[in-house]
């Protein structure tokens, strides 16, 4: 875990920008809320818009972010309404609650935009439970939340706007379906009966901070796709809460509020969070749990028993959303890796494709956007994978067969690498043989998505670069046969 965070790549020190970012937006927008005389609240309330505003909005382009940013506010605010307007009528708050959660995930259907609003109203109608708030307090709460996001967009759009230099990136398209049979359907029938179960339990154990298993379960829905992913957050998400609980012994109840320390503290938790989101849930979640404690000393509640009280309902959460993934329309580990793998190696064609064009002299063949949608698929399906190769999965045999593809897609996406950089030399010329490299691919494709023949290894390593790395991808397509078609009772998929 720790060389996960410390050791893994950043090319373009993206993530250190992005986690600079935050802390540069979220703690102006929280300064001008104090100055516009705002409560510790709605500073909280703006602190927390703001830094939705600037995690959660994703979409491929800076002109897309912008839009779905400014759409926020139309989110959050009608939802911030209706959570205060019920804070006095519990059972129409929780039924509330559990439309937004349900809504919140079905929204994911449409992609990025959709995502970041499902997010934003969720969590509002959370810090609404969070602040225990009533409508007398509603206009400094949109006050608050409409001045936090319009100065993250600021610092965002305005001030360091670092992606407009970069290309736009290739987001892969969620898998397709109608009705139940759509991912995003099942999940959000799942979401709404595991948050259901935790509303229920989390209030037996606490009526004051029940909404903390609420939160659990939703987190752990959001970027799974199957119930071995979701199983594995849940567990992340409860050891990163446990090593939080214990950070916040040693630091945030010795601050016990203390205003300079906490607000140096928030800060760091907030780098800590962006910083370390893309590449451990684990670590994310012990910087989340920090900030809620430096935020619970801020308003003068913190103590041993509400940490002790706020992992319980992490637990009852994680089991909720364990439930929910075991007993309601499942969706399998198998059928969601099988789909993203599938989707990968047709990538790893098209890819052979354009880059052959261009070899071939195609003024208007391009691989590299194609090369860019090929990393986020890997990335997909390393993230589909992840529960085959926990440490805690119980089959080894199908641990090690894990292993094995994802290594081979990663020597598939080397060789791709090497062809396009081959197909950018300006003195690459056409070979003949480059034909029938490429034909042999697609039939490896094929044979490995569809059904067919056994994919064959070349015999012969030319030393012509571009040869060459096909011949490096016929190979590995050939080594994905094995693992891919094993017997039913230890496949690694359902291909």
């Amino acid at each position: 875990m720790l060389k996960r965070v410390f050791v893994a790549p950043d090319p373009g020190r993206a993530r250190l920008r992005f986690a600079a970012r935050a802390v540069l937006g979220i703690g102006p927008a929280v300064g001008i809320c104090l100055l516009a005389g705002h409560s510790l609240a709605g500073a909280v309330t703006g602190g927390l818009a703001a830094l939705l505003a600037l995690f959660t909005v994703a979409d491929p382009t800076v002109r897309g972010q912008a839009v779905t940013t400014a759409l926020l506010p139309a989110v959050g605010v009608p939802v911030l309404a209706v959570a205060a307007e019920l804070h006095d009528q519990p059972v129409a708050r929780d039924l509330a609650f559990l439309a937004v959660v349900g809504v919140g995930v079905y929204a994911r259907r449409w992609g990025p935009r959709g995502h970041s609003l499902g997010v934003f109203a969720f969590m509002t109608f959370f810090v609404a439970q969070f602040l225990h708030a009533t409508p007398g307090r509603l206009p400094e709460l949109y006050a608050a939340v409409l001045l936090s996001v319009l100065c993250a967009a600021v610092v965002r759009f305005g001030l360091w706007c670092y992606e407009r230099r970069l290309p736009p990136v290739a987001v892969p398209a969620p898998p397709s379906g109608t009705g139940l049979a759509r991912v995003t359907t099942r999940q959000a029938v799942q979401a709404t009966a595991g948050a259901g179960f935790a509303l229920i339990v989390g209030q037996l154990v606490s009526g004051q901070r029940w909404y903390w298993a609420v939160g659990a379960t939703w987190w752990i829905f959001v970027n799974t796709a199957s119930r071995g992913e979701a199983l594995v957050r849940g567990f992340r998400r409860v050891l990163g809460t446990v090593i939080g609980i214990c950070l916040g012994f040693l630091v945030a109840v010795p601050v016990h509020g203390a205003p300079v320390p906490t607000a140096v503290l928030v800060a760091v938790a907030v780098f800590g969070i962006f910083y370390t989101a893309a590449v451990s849930y684990t670590w994310m979640m012990l910087w989340v749990t920090l900030l809620a404690e430096m935020l619970y000393g801020l308003l003068g509640v913190l103590s041993p028993g509400l940490l002790a009280l706020r992992l319980a309902e992490t637990g009852v959460g994680a089991l909720g959303a364990a439930l929910a993934v075991l007993f309601v329309l499942p969706v399998t580990t198998h059928a969601t890796t099988d789909a993203w793998i599938q989707r990968a190696l047709r990538c790893v064609h098209a890819c052979t494709a354009e880059t052959a064009a261009r070899l071939a002299g195609s003024a208007t063949a391009d691989p590299a956007p194609r090369v860019a949608e090929l990393e986020r698929l890997l990335g997909r399906v390393r993230l589909s994978v992840a529960p085959l190769v926990h440490p805690l999965n119980p089959m080894p045999a199908r641990k090690r067969r894990a292993r094995r593809v994802l290594a081979l897609l990663d020597d598939c996406a080397r060789e791709i690498r090497g062809l396009v950089a081959v197909a950018a030399d300006p003195e690459a010329s056409h070979d003949a043989r480059l034909a029938a490299a490429c034909w042999r691919v697609e039939a490896a494709v094929e044979a490995l998505t569809v059904g067919g023949a056994q994919p064959q290894r070349p015999a012969d390593l030319p030393a012509e670069p571009a040869l060459a790395h096909l011949h490096g991808l016929e190979r590995a397509l050939a080594d994905l046969a094995e693992p891919l078609r094993a017997p039913s009772g230890s496949r690694l998929v359902g291909a």
